[in-house]
């Protein structure tokens, strides 16, 4: 009798390499089955709701700070010109005096968030009126705001308004004490995401120099009981140290039980103390809150039946209508899954290979990220250097060889230029304005350059963009810019410029 294994025509073999590739096949669907079922078993929804409640909480006090201080103003419309980020020029301030209306619709809705009151409809507000505020001016870039943004992103999609909430109040039908796993994964990840990358920003030669601590620390030695040790040579190092060690291994800790409250506590503290030292607006608040996102979800629901002898903790038995996608019966192969199942499990996966591929395209451009800035944004690589410096413009008409000399004061907020001097393609942007201002003045062919010397981790000032190349003529694109210096080449040339200097005199 024949054989019934298959075979291809005149290669040996090909038997045991067909097995070998079901086999492998078999291995990947049921790594996708599990996974699947892992990511949609029910799990306690009590962090998650604590976690949107504060998340509501912050964001309306990171809305009224804006309101309260006149920031609105003195950010986003007290100036000539905003470096808007790639694809995204099309938006603009909203006219007269609706951006303040737009800030109070946001704090409301912020309030609504923790509330659980029209919880969809509320995060999708929220979202798009805070993302649009972000995209508004790329010189305003802060992690903490990014991070707001995608949080919020993010909140549209989990069920978080299934308990504590108006929206259970007014529909019985929705409450529920679970919620899927993925839902609590994505927002964790997310929260993981911020220091583990951060931990592995902090590994340069700089940082483990104890730069820029050295620089940061003695002016703020002010602060109570450990201030006076600031000025300590060793100072720098230790909070370098500690900060690196905390990124990298604080997520872990955490997570394992034999550690957890120990690494909890560190963790209050370290961003107790960056509260103190830095001026980081929310994120100390926003880092503290999120702990709870890496604590078992069940927590909250045990520290209140401790604190409240007499609570029952009674199980809502209503399920929401969603239910059947959220918490699907076990051992449901992923194929034969509802196609929001499967639509959701591709999503959350691809999401979280963005933030993790994202953070790391710093690796595809030559140079120090930090320098460059190439590569340096959405990726997590916070409080790691210091630039101080000064930038002018030179433009020249070729027609004619006559030339101006441009202040970057003249046109943009203390704010700006404080980005400006550092930030080459912020730097390349603002020579295409001048260009575009110079060019409606009759000088179409106007050539642009800059003249920016900055001193980087307290090194000598030395130029951070190319000053004989002319800007006007560069295009802003992902790829490498050829026109951003080199900043180990330039710190060569000036100690060999000062070596001749002191050998002349």
């Amino acid at each position: 009798m024949g054989s019934s294994q298959p075979t291809i025509s005149g290669q040996p073999g090909s038997v045991r390499t067909t097995e070998a590739q079901l086999t492998i096949a078999a291995r990947f669907q049921r790594a996708i089955d599990a996974l699947a079922e892992r990511l949609f078993a029910p799990i306690d929804i009590a962090s998650i709701v604590v976690f949107r409640i504060a998340f509501g909480v912050v964001m309306l006090w990171e809305m009224n700070r804006y309101i309260s201080h006149g920031w609105i103003d003195s950010i986003y419309l007290e100036t000539q010109y905003r470096f808007s980020y790639a694809f995204f020029g099309w938006v603009q301030p909203w006219p007269g005096n609706w951006l303040h209306v737009h800030f109070h619709i946001l704090a409301a809705l912020a309030a609504m968030i923790a509330l659980g009151l029209f919880y969809r409809v509320a995060t999708i507000l929220f979202f798009l009126g805070f993302a649009y505020v972000f995209l508004l001016d790329k010189g305003n870039y802060l992690n903490h705001l990014y991070l707001a943004t995608l949080i919020s992103f993010l909140m549209m999609f989990v069920p978080a308004n299934r308990l504590v909430s108006v929206d259970a109040w007014r529909k019985p039908q929705i409450r529920s004490n679970t919620a899927p796993t993925w839902a609590l994964l994505l927002l964790a990840s997310q929260i993981a995401a911020i220091y583990v990358f951060g931990g592995i920003a902090k590994l340069n030669g700089d940082w483990l120099r104890g730069r820029p601590m050295d620089r940061w620390l003695p002016n703020s030695n002010d602060v109570p009981v450990i201030g006076r040790w600031f000025d300590e040579s060793w100072t720098p190092y230790f909070f370098s140290y500690g900060g690196l060690l905390i990124d990298l291994f604080i997520v872990p800790l955490i997570l394992w039980r034999r550690t957890r409250w120990y690494a909890v506590i560190v963790l209050i503290l370290f961003h107790r103390f960056n509260a103190e030292i830095f001026t980081i607006g929310i994120f100390p608040s926003f880092a503290t809150a999120a702990i709870i996102l890496l604590l078992p979800p069940d927590l909250p629901r045990k520290v209140l039946g401790a604190l409240r002898p007499a609570h029952t903790g009674t199980r809502s038995t209503s399920r929401s209508r969603t239910d059947d996608y959220a918490d699907p019966a076990p051992g449901v192969p992923f194929l034969r899954r509802p196609m929001v199942q499967r639509v959701t499990l591709a999503l959350v996966v691809g999401y979280i290979a963005l933030q993790v591929l994202v953070p790391l395209r710093f690796l595809l451009y030559p140079g120090n990220p930090g320098w460059t800035d190439q590569g340096d944004r959405f990726a997590w690589r916070m409080m790691l250097h210091s630039k101080v410096g000064e930038i002018s413009y030179e433009l020249t008409d070729p027609a004619t060889g006559q030339t101006w000399t441009v202040d970057p004061n003249d046109y943009l907020t203390d704010l700006q230029v404080g980005y400006l001097v550092g930030q080459p393609d912020m730097i390349l942007q603002f020579s295409h304005f001048l260009a575009d201002e110079w060019g409606e003045k009759g000088f179409p062919d106007v050539e642009v350059r800059a003249n920016s010397v900055v001193s980087f981790n307290s090194r000598p000032a030395v130029p951070i963009v190319d000053s004989s190349v002319d800007l006007a003529a560069e295009e802003l694109t992902i790829g490498n810019a050829s026109w951003i210096t080199s900043l180990d080449e330039q710190q060569e040339l000036w100690e060999a410029e000062n070596t001749e200097s002191e050998s002349a005199s």
